[in-house]
């Protein structure tokens, strides 16, 4: 059977709904857990795309900078049901976290204290370990198709992993290499051009004219909360500076996350040290040390970790909450936070997609996405790894291979501390295989076994 036979019916607009809220409350564990749950659930259990569609979407979402799970999750829904399924898709996937990290953030304000999240999350991160081993083994097996792909793959995984590039570069210099090898082939044997069958009839654009008014159309949304700062019922001497971000708070938490919005290549991780120097050293939003607090609140929440931002706005503007109170000016500086952060993900993905889907029908072009879909294999096992190395162990740092001049690292790996092996995380893990692997549980009943285990033991190793 092919993968385009084993695609069923496109779904209805309800029916979608429903599945993307529960990917939206059970997408914990960061994108390699994202991508992975996505994946398993629209693609192997529901068959509403095919795997090459799902890894087309994947390849160009790399590309990007923002929430690549998000924008994924907004490709596929475009896909099956037009700009309304995108936003429906989209939104679900954001929106049950951002109200788990909003109550969390007002706790945190008020308590100053995170380290009772841990207990919540140890289980959690057991279970969705496994659920990424699982989808990169499956991705794998249905991306490498030749060993161009092995290579590629590999040699992916290699540079992220000991030289720790920013993986948009990786995935560029892999399509690169695709439409090279293409080309070549394509002067000393040209290929026949099968006739590909659309899964879904393509939602394509046959002028400039209109993704251009739809990118004009969604960058004036995506800024239209300017309005609302001018707005605020502040001092007449700070109106005129608003929209500078140099002196009304909520002003500088909406350009300062606009801006960040559109250099987040590489997720949370790659700017958390950037938004933590400026959040505390130039603005004074947060004390030193918080970022992590809000990093721990955000993974123990589903949805995208850039939802750490919302809790740098949250705090914000809950301690610069101008002529409101303290509350509200969290949830405003939040949601501001939140706004600037994620409607970029929607511009790339209505704007881009249909250019995108046609590129499927050009065999130059195909080949050089299915080299960056490789790629992307290695990318989610460098993921995957980062993301195992600390769940099992305490303490994780680097080795440096090879230093350049002052001793700075140029080849260095991840290396867990052996005696900070967390034996009790070990366990869950090696179970939550089993349960996945062995006796094909869902992913539902794994997530909430491994939960309850995990808060059983946190319990046990306070009293006893």
């Amino acid at each position: 059977m092919t993968p385009a036979d084993d695609v069923v019916a496109a779904p209805s607009l309800k029916e979608a709904t429903r599945v993307w809220a529960r990917i939206g409350c059970l997408s914990f564990g960061g994108p390699a857990g994202q991508i992975a749950l996505m994946h398993k659930v629209i693609v192997e259990e529901k068959r509403w795309i095919s795997e090459e569609r799902f890894l087309h979407a994947l390849s160009y979402c790399m590309l990007l900078p923002g929430p690549e799970a998000q924008q994924l999750a907004t490709y596929i829904g475009w896909l099956m049901h037009g700009i309304r399924g995108g936003l429906v898709a989209g939104l679900l996937f954001i929106l049950p976290g951002f109200a788990v990290i909003l109550a969390l953030s007002g706790l945190y304000a008020y308590f100053q204290d995170a380290t009772w999240l841990s207990a919540l999350f140890f289980g959690l991160k057991a279970a969705v370990l496994a659920i990424v081993v699982e989808a990169l083994l499956r991705l794998a097996r249905r991306a490498l198709t030749s060993r161009f792909h092995h290579y590629v793959a590999a040699a992916s995984f290699l540079v992220l992993f000991l030289l720790n590039l920013p993986f948009p570069l990786v995935v560029i210099l892999a399509g690169a290499a695709g439409f090279a090898r293409i080309r070549y082939r394509q002067r000393n044997d040209p290929p026949a051009h099968p006739a590909r069958r659309p899964y879904f009839q393509p939602l394509t654009t046959h002028s400039i004219a209109k993704p251009l008014i739809v990118l004009v159309f969604w960058v004036l949304v995506w800024q239209s909360p300017l309005l609302l700062v001018r707005s605020l019922d502040a001092p007449a001497d700070l109106i005129a500076e608003t929209l500078t971000g140099e002196t009304n708070v909520f002003g500088a938490v909406f350009v300062f996350f606009s801006k960040m919005a559109v250099i987040t290549f590489g997720g949370a991780y790659a700017v958390l040290s950037y938004v933590a120097q400026v959040a505390v050293g130039q603005y004074a939003w947060l004390k030193p040390g918080e970022m992590l607090d809000g990093l721990a609140l955000a993974e123990t929440t589903p949805g995208p970790l850039v939802l750490v931002l919302c809790f740098v706005g949250f705090l914000a503007g809950f301690r610069n909450p101008l002529v409101m109170a303290p509350l509200a000016g969290g949830l405003l500086g939040a949601s501001l936070a939140a706004w600037a952060t994620f409607v970029p993900s929607f511009i790339w993905i209505f704007a881009g997609a249909p250019f995108i889907e046609k590129l499927r029908d050009n065999a130059t072009l195909s080949a050089a996405m299915s080299a960056i879909t490789a790629a992307v294999v290695g990318v989610i096992l460098n993921l995957a790894l980062w993301f195992g190395l600390h769940v099992l162990f305490a303490e994780v740092g680097r080795v440096a291979l090879l230093t350049r001049g002052g001793g700075l690292p140029l080849v260095s790996l991840a290396w867990p501390e052996w005696r900070t092996l967390d034996v009790a995380a070990l366990g869950l893990f090696l179970s939550a295989c089993v349960l996945l692997f062995r006796f094909k549980v869902g992913i539902v009943k794994i997530l909430a076994l491994c939960a309850l285990a995990g808060v059983l033991v946190k319990a046990g190793e306070i009293f006893l």
